[in-house]
């Protein structure tokens, strides 16, 4: 997917945004988000795991294609123990550029 790093950006500007609905809409109905181990599947579980997350600032530093999709190395500054933390983001896309899958990791 030739655009996959805007869209990529464009998670990561639309995250700490209150307009919430445009945020749920980069994701598939069935989409797959795995953070800190935990799995969430569906829009509803994606919404309450939000919740969850604090109010960070995003710094993507590099995005790379990888054989399952791509990976942004970013690092997330905030109001929580460890801060800052640099985490990799992997993210696969459907053909219509909606998330099918983001896991977050160290």
């Amino acid at each position: 997917m030739s655009d996959a790093p805007e869209l990529i950006r464009r998670y990561f500007e639309l995250a700490p945004q209150s307009d919430a609905d445009a945020y749920f809409a980069q994701f598939t109905d069935d989409a797959l988000v795995e953070d800190e181990g935990r799995e969430r599947r569906g829009i509803p579980a994606i919404r309450a795991w939000r919740t969850e997350v604090p109010l960070v600032a995003y710094t993507i530093h590099e995005i790379h294609q990888t054989e399952t999709g791509h990976d942004a190395d970013v690092d997330i500054a905030g109001d929580f123990p460890g801060s800052p933390v640099h985490l990799t983001f992997h993210f696969q896309f459907a053909a219509d550029g909606r998330i099918t899958v983001l896991t977050i990791r160290p």
